[in-house]
Protein backbone atom coordinates (compact mmCIF):
# COMPACT_ATOMS: atom_id res chain seq x y z
CA UNK A 1 0.00 0.00 0.00
CA UNK A 2 1.25 3.35 -1.14
CA UNK A 3 1.60 5.78 1.97
CA UNK A 4 0.63 9.39 1.63
CA UNK A 5 2.97 12.04 1.86
CA UNK A 6 1.70 12.87 5.13
CA UNK A 7 2.29 9.37 6.32
CA UNK A 8 5.71 9.05 4.62
CA UNK A 9 6.59 12.88 6.66
CA UNK A 10 5.39 11.18 9.81
CA UNK A 11 7.65 7.80 8.67
CA UNK A 12 10.71 9.73 8.05
CA UNK A 13 10.48 11.39 11.86
CA UNK A 14 10.31 8.20 13.69
CA UNK A 15 13.58 6.83 15.50
CA UNK A 16 13.28 3.58 13.95
CA UNK A 17 13.94 5.32 10.00
CA UNK A 18 17.23 3.68 8.78
CA UNK A 19 20.01 5.61 8.26
CA UNK A 20 23.60 5.69 6.17
CA UNK A 21 24.98 4.14 9.70
CA UNK A 22 22.44 1.09 8.97
CA UNK A 23 23.51 0.84 5.49
CA UNK A 24 27.06 1.10 5.35
CA UNK A 25 27.68 -2.43 6.74
CA UNK A 26 25.07 -4.01 4.74
CA UNK A 27 25.86 -2.29 1.37
CA UNK A 28 29.86 -2.12 1.40
CA UNK A 29 32.80 -4.37 1.60
CA UNK A 30 34.92 -2.03 2.83
CA UNK A 31 34.84 1.75 4.78
CA UNK A 32 37.52 3.73 5.82
CA UNK A 33 36.35 7.30 7.03
CA UNK A 34 38.12 10.51 6.78
CA UNK A 35 37.55 13.63 8.83
CA UNK A 36 37.96 17.90 8.41
CA UNK A 37 37.49 20.12 5.53
CA UNK A 38 41.50 21.56 6.39
CA UNK A 39 40.20 24.58 6.90
CA UNK A 40 38.11 24.77 10.02
CA UNK A 41 37.07 21.30 11.13
CA UNK A 42 34.69 18.40 11.03
CA UNK A 43 31.31 18.20 11.24
CA UNK A 44 29.32 14.68 12.37
CA UNK A 45 26.44 15.78 10.23
CA UNK A 46 28.55 14.72 6.95
CA UNK A 47 29.94 11.44 6.82
CA UNK A 48 32.74 10.66 4.08
CA UNK A 49 35.32 8.32 2.65
CA UNK A 50 36.43 5.79 0.85
CA UNK A 51 34.38 2.09 0.42
CA UNK A 52 34.60 -0.51 -1.46
CA UNK A 53 31.19 -1.47 -3.54
CA UNK A 54 32.06 -5.13 -4.42
CA UNK A 55 35.23 -4.87 -6.34
CA UNK A 56 34.73 -1.08 -7.27
CA UNK A 57 36.34 1.73 -4.99
CA UNK A 58 33.98 4.54 -4.86
CA UNK A 59 33.93 7.85 -2.68
CA UNK A 60 30.85 7.78 0.28
CA UNK A 61 29.57 10.78 1.09
CA UNK A 62 26.30 11.25 2.91
CA UNK A 63 24.28 13.73 5.41
CA UNK A 64 24.12 11.40 8.87
CA UNK A 65 20.69 11.23 10.82
CA UNK A 66 20.91 9.99 14.26
CA UNK A 67 19.44 6.85 15.47
CA UNK A 68 18.65 8.44 19.36
CA UNK A 69 18.80 11.29 20.91
CA UNK A 70 22.89 11.37 21.75
CA UNK A 71 23.43 10.68 17.46
CA UNK A 72 21.09 13.48 17.00
CA UNK A 73 22.85 15.83 19.34
CA UNK A 74 26.01 14.65 17.64
CA UNK A 75 25.07 15.43 14.20
CA UNK A 76 23.38 18.25 14.82
CA UNK A 77 20.28 16.91 14.12
CA UNK A 78 21.08 16.36 10.74
CA UNK A 79 21.83 19.78 9.72
CA UNK A 80 25.44 20.45 8.36
CA UNK A 81 27.78 23.32 8.94
CA UNK A 82 29.62 24.60 6.22
CA UNK A 83 33.11 22.39 7.35
CA UNK A 84 30.58 19.30 6.28
CA UNK A 85 30.07 20.59 2.50
CA UNK A 86 33.36 21.58 2.59
CA UNK A 87 34.63 18.23 3.42
CA UNK A 88 32.46 16.66 0.95
CA UNK A 89 33.66 18.96 -1.65
CA UNK A 90 37.11 17.78 -0.80
CA UNK A 91 36.56 14.49 -0.73
CA UNK A 92 34.74 14.45 -4.02
CA UNK A 93 37.91 16.25 -5.58
CA UNK A 94 40.11 13.40 -4.22
CA UNK A 95 37.84 11.03 -5.55
CA UNK A 96 38.20 13.02 -9.69
CA UNK A 97 41.97 12.63 -9.19
CA UNK A 98 41.82 9.31 -8.47
CA UNK A 99 39.02 8.09 -10.60
CA UNK A 100 36.53 7.09 -8.37
CA UNK A 101 32.65 7.66 -8.29
CA UNK A 102 31.06 9.54 -5.80
CA UNK A 103 28.46 8.34 -4.23
CA UNK A 104 26.29 11.20 -2.32
CA UNK A 105 23.49 10.66 0.65
CA UNK A 106 20.91 13.00 1.26
CA UNK A 107 19.44 13.00 4.56
CA UNK A 108 18.47 16.34 5.55
CA UNK A 109 16.24 18.68 6.55
CA UNK A 110 18.40 21.59 5.64
CA UNK A 111 21.41 23.02 6.13
CA UNK A 112 22.31 24.71 9.87
CA UNK A 113 21.64 28.18 9.72
CA UNK A 114 22.87 29.45 12.92
CA UNK A 115 25.22 32.55 13.24
CA UNK A 116 28.62 30.43 13.44
CA UNK A 117 27.76 28.88 10.18
CA UNK A 118 26.74 31.74 8.86
CA UNK A 119 29.83 33.85 9.62
CA UNK A 120 32.18 30.72 8.38
CA UNK A 121 30.30 31.10 5.41
CA UNK A 122 27.27 28.40 4.58
CA UNK A 123 26.06 29.78 1.98
CA UNK A 124 29.13 30.28 -0.29
CA UNK A 125 29.50 26.12 1.03
CA UNK A 126 26.49 25.04 -0.86
CA UNK A 127 26.78 27.64 -3.50
CA UNK A 128 30.59 26.42 -4.02
CA UNK A 129 29.50 22.44 -3.58
CA UNK A 130 26.36 23.03 -6.53
CA UNK A 131 28.92 24.63 -9.06
CA UNK A 132 31.52 22.61 -8.78
CA UNK A 133 29.72 19.19 -9.06
CA UNK A 134 28.57 20.59 -11.95
CA UNK A 135 32.21 19.93 -13.45
CA UNK A 136 33.44 16.94 -11.22
CA UNK A 137 35.15 14.32 -14.33
CA UNK A 138 33.88 11.17 -12.51
CA UNK A 139 30.25 9.77 -12.39
CA UNK A 140 28.18 11.05 -9.73
CA UNK A 141 25.63 8.86 -7.86
CA UNK A 142 22.75 10.82 -5.15
CA UNK A 143 20.48 8.97 -3.35
CA UNK A 144 17.52 10.19 -0.79
CA UNK A 145 17.78 8.08 1.90
CA UNK A 146 14.88 10.15 3.71
CA UNK A 147 14.37 13.80 4.36
CA UNK A 148 16.08 15.71 1.32
CA UNK A 149 15.40 19.80 2.35
CA UNK A 150 16.26 22.74 1.00
CA UNK A 151 20.50 23.80 -0.48
CA UNK A 152 21.02 21.60 2.18
CA UNK A 153 20.20 18.65 0.41
CA UNK A 154 20.83 20.10 -3.17
CA UNK A 155 24.41 20.39 -1.81
CA UNK A 156 25.11 16.86 -2.80
CA UNK A 157 21.86 16.66 -4.81
CA UNK A 158 24.19 17.55 -8.12
CA UNK A 159 24.58 14.37 -9.84
CA UNK A 160 24.45 12.18 -13.03
CA UNK A 161 21.34 10.17 -11.56
CA UNK A 162 19.19 10.88 -8.43
CA UNK A 163 17.66 8.13 -6.70
CA UNK A 164 14.79 8.16 -4.42
CA UNK A 165 14.03 5.04 -1.41
CA UNK A 166 9.73 4.95 -2.17
CA UNK A 167 9.19 7.06 1.51
CA UNK A 168 11.87 9.70 0.91
CA UNK A 169 10.78 13.48 0.29
CA UNK A 170 13.07 15.96 -2.01
CA UNK A 171 12.38 19.84 -1.90
CA UNK A 172 13.24 23.01 -1.94
CA UNK A 173 12.52 23.87 1.26
CA UNK A 174 11.09 21.94 4.66
CA UNK A 175 7.48 21.57 4.68
CA UNK A 176 7.55 23.11 7.70
CA UNK A 177 9.50 26.01 6.38
CA UNK A 178 7.46 25.99 3.93
CA UNK A 179 4.39 26.71 6.06
CA UNK A 180 6.34 29.00 8.34
CA UNK A 181 6.69 31.71 5.21
CA UNK A 182 3.73 30.85 3.50
CA UNK A 183 0.64 30.73 6.16
CA UNK A 184 3.42 31.95 9.15
CA UNK A 185 2.41 28.82 10.74
CA UNK A 186 5.14 26.44 11.20
CA UNK A 187 2.19 24.06 12.64
CA UNK A 188 0.30 23.32 9.10
CA UNK A 189 3.38 21.54 8.23
CA UNK A 190 1.42 18.58 7.43
CA UNK A 191 -0.78 20.52 4.91
CA UNK A 192 2.50 21.89 3.04
CA UNK A 193 3.86 18.36 2.80
CA UNK A 194 0.75 17.86 0.39
CA UNK A 195 0.75 20.80 -1.42
CA UNK A 196 4.34 20.97 -2.87
CA UNK A 197 4.84 17.91 -4.62
CA UNK A 198 7.61 16.50 -3.14
CA UNK A 199 7.52 12.35 -3.04
CA UNK A 200 9.95 10.21 -5.24
CA UNK A 201 6.79 9.54 -7.56
CA UNK A 202 6.44 13.28 -8.14
CA UNK A 203 9.93 13.95 -8.80
CA UNK A 204 9.71 10.87 -10.90
CA UNK A 205 7.53 12.41 -13.03
CA UNK A 206 9.51 15.85 -13.46
CA UNK A 207 12.34 14.36 -14.40
CA UNK A 208 14.48 15.16 -11.53
CA UNK A 209 14.72 11.93 -9.86
CA UNK A 210 15.49 8.90 -12.45
CA UNK A 211 14.75 6.08 -9.85
CA UNK A 212 12.55 4.71 -7.27
CA UNK A 213 13.96 2.36 -4.88
CA UNK A 214 10.92 0.43 -3.76
CA UNK A 215 10.76 -0.20 0.35
CA UNK A 216 9.12 -3.22 2.15
CA UNK A 217 5.58 -2.03 3.59
CA UNK A 218 6.27 -0.23 6.26
CA UNK A 219 10.31 1.16 5.82
CA UNK A 220 11.49 0.87 9.51
CA UNK A 221 14.02 -1.10 10.86
CA UNK A 222 13.35 -4.26 10.81
CA UNK A 223 13.76 -3.56 6.81
CA UNK A 224 16.97 -2.30 6.81
CA UNK A 225 18.84 -5.70 5.43
CA UNK A 226 16.23 -5.96 2.04
CA UNK A 227 16.50 -1.98 2.05
CA UNK A 228 20.21 -2.45 1.84
CA UNK A 229 19.89 -5.34 -0.97
CA UNK A 230 18.27 -3.26 -3.32
CA UNK A 231 20.32 -0.50 -2.74
CA UNK A 232 23.44 -2.08 -3.54
CA UNK A 233 21.92 -3.43 -6.39
CA UNK A 234 21.14 -0.19 -7.90
CA UNK A 235 24.40 1.13 -7.10
CA UNK A 236 26.34 -1.64 -8.68
CA UNK A 237 24.26 -0.89 -11.86
CA UNK A 238 24.67 2.00 -11.71
CA UNK A 239 27.86 2.69 -11.08
CA UNK A 240 29.11 0.40 -13.62
CA UNK A 241 27.30 2.07 -16.48
CA UNK A 242 28.08 5.46 -15.27
CA UNK A 243 31.59 4.50 -15.39
CA UNK A 244 31.69 3.34 -19.30
CA UNK A 245 30.52 6.80 -20.08
CA UNK A 246 33.01 9.15 -21.37
CA UNK A 247 33.83 12.22 -19.10
CA UNK A 248 33.17 14.53 -22.02
CA UNK A 249 28.91 12.86 -22.42
CA UNK A 250 28.88 12.82 -18.96
CA UNK A 251 28.98 16.22 -18.36
CA UNK A 252 27.25 17.22 -20.76
CA UNK A 253 24.13 14.80 -20.15
CA UNK A 254 24.87 16.49 -16.21
CA UNK A 255 24.69 19.64 -17.32
CA UNK A 256 21.39 18.86 -19.97
CA UNK A 257 20.02 17.45 -17.10
CA UNK A 258 19.59 20.66 -14.97
CA UNK A 259 18.95 22.71 -17.74
CA UNK A 260 16.00 20.81 -17.99
CA UNK A 261 14.36 20.98 -14.23
CA UNK A 262 11.89 23.72 -13.96
CA UNK A 263 10.68 23.08 -18.39
CA UNK A 264 6.81 23.54 -19.20
CA UNK A 265 4.20 22.99 -21.85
Amino acid sequence: MKLTVIQRLELLHTMGRPTINDFIPLIFDEFTELHGDRFFGDDPAVLGGIALLGDIPVTLISQVRGRNIEEFKKTNFSMPHPEGYRKAMRLARQAEKFHRPVLCFIDTPGAFCGVGAEERGQGEAIARNIMEFMTLKTPVISIVLGEGGSGGALALGVCDELAMLENALYSVISPRGFASILWKDAAREKEAAELMKISAEDLLSFGICEKIIEEPEGGGGKDIPLMAKSLRNYLTEAVTRLSQTAVTDLLERRYRKFRRIGEFM
